[in-house]
C-alpha cells in the first residue's frame, strides 16, 4: 500500500511511513542516536569491521576523523586535502575523493594515515574538477562524481580554474590507470552507488544548490558491460533541499540523504519512508557487526540507527 502522505509516525515522530514495506526495515525500539559532534561539516563515512569504527571527513575543516565507541572521536589527519566521499577497497585501504588535490587518492597501506598516493587527477590531460563521492565495483574499478565544489566553494577545496568542460561521472581502473567519462549529461553529479546486483547505477544531482532552476533528483542508469551505462532517467525527485550521499541495502532499497531526513525508496521508485535527522544529511553507510546499523554524517555530527536490513557497501558484503 502506498500514499503521498505519511500513514504512520514512529519514535516520537522521528520516522514517517509512506508504504507498508518500510515497516519491514524498522527495528522495534530502535531510535536515532547522536554518536559525535563538534565538526564543521561531516561527510563520507566508511565502516571498518576490524575495529568496529567509522572513519569520516570533517570536510569543511579539512580533517579526517575516526569514531569508536570506546574512545569517541580521534583525528587521523589534520590536513586531509579536503577528503570527501570514500570507500574501502578489497585490500582494506581507504580510497577517497580529494576535493583539494582534485584527485582520487588511496592509502598506501591499511592503517597508514599519512601516505596517500594519487590514483588519478586528470582526464584527457586536464585537471579534474573536484571529485566528490565514489563507489567501488566488484571488479575493482572506482566510479566517482566530479562536480566543481572544491573550486567554487571556499570551504571545500583550494580553488583554482575549472579545466573540464562539464561535471562528469568517471570510471577508473586503478590497476591500469585507465579513466573513462561514463556519464556526461548531468549538471552536478554528487552521490553515487550501484544496486546490489550492479545492474543499475544511481547518481544524485545537487545542481539546485548553486544553479538557478537546477535539479534535486536521483538518476538511474542501466549498466551495460564493464564500463558503459545507458538509459538514464529520473528515479526520484528529492525535497526539501538536494540529494547528496546514497547507499543500498541488500534488498535493493535506496537510502538517500536530504535536508531533513534519510529518504528510503524501493527499487520500483516508491518512497517507502523517511528517517528524520535534526541536521542536514550529507552521506551515509551501513556497518556494525551485523551490517544493519546505518551511520549518517549530518551537519556537525555523526548519527546512527539500527535497522532490520543489511547494507551492501562493505568488502564483507560484496561477495
Amino acid at each position: 500500500m502506498t500514499s503521498d502522505t505519511p500513514r504512520q509516525l514512529h519514535l516520537a515522530q522521528a520516522i514517517e511511513v509512506y508504504d507498508d514495506r518500510f515497516q519491514l526495515l524498522l527495528r522495534s525500539g530502535a531510535g536515532l542516536q547522536k554518536l559525535a559532534d563538534g565538526a564543521l561539516h561531516t561527510e563520507g563515512p566508511v565502516y571498518f569491521a576490524e575495529d568496529d569504527s567509522v572513519v569520516y571527513s570533517d570536510a569543511h575543516d579539512n580533517r579526517l576523523l575516526r569514531w569508536r565507541a570506546a574512545e569517541g572521536v580521534t583525528v587521523l589527519r589534520e590536513r586531509s586535502d579536503y577528503q570527501n566521499g570514500s570507500g574501502q577497497d578489497s585490500e582494506g585501504r581507504l580510497v577517497s575523493c580529494s576535493s583539494g588535490l582534485r584527485a582520487i587518492v588511496r592509502q598506501a597501506e591499511p592503517g597508514q594515515w599519512n601516505d596517500w598516493p594519487v590514483l588519478v587527477d586528470r582526464y584527457r590531460g586536464r585537471r579534474l574538477n573536484s571529485p566528490n563521492d565514489l563507489t567501488l565495483k566488484r571488479d575493482g574499478t572506482i566510479w566517482f562524481t566530479d562536480p566543481p565544489y572544491g573550486i567554487t566553494e571556499p570551504n571545500q577545496g583550494y580553488g583554482g580554474e575549472q579545466e573540464q568542460p562539464g561535471s562528469y561521472v568517471y570510471r577508473l581502473d586503478p590497476a591500469t590507470g585507465e579513466i573513462d567519462a561514463v556519464i556526461t549529461d548531468m549538471l552536478r553529479p554528487n552521490g553515487i552507488v550501484f544496486s546490489p546486483d550492479e545492474r543499475i547505477l544511481y547518481v544524485s544531482d545537487s545542481s539546485s544548490f548553486d544553479i538557478p532552476d537546477g535539479f534535486h533528483y536521483v538518476r538511474a542508469y542501466d549498466v551495460r558491460g564493464d564500463r558503459q551505462v545507458v538509459n538514464g532517467r529520473v528515479f526520484a525527485n528529492i525535497e526539501p533541499g538536494q540529494p547528496d550521499g546514497l547507499c543500498c541495502d541488500r534488498q535493493g532499497n535506496l537510502f538517500v540523504t536530504s535536508k531533513d531526513s534519510i529518504q528510503v525508496y524501493a527499487p520500483d521508485g516508491t518512497r517507502l519512508g523517511k528517517i528524520y535527522v535534526p541536521e542536514t544529511c550529507a552521506n551515509l553507510t551501513f556497518g556494525g557487526p551485523e551490517q544493519n546499523r546505518l551511520f549518517i554524517t549530518a551537519g556537525h555530527s555523526l548519527y546512527a540507527i539500527d535497522l532490520n536490513t543489511q547494507g551492501v557497501n562493505s568488502p564483507d558484503s560484496l561477495g
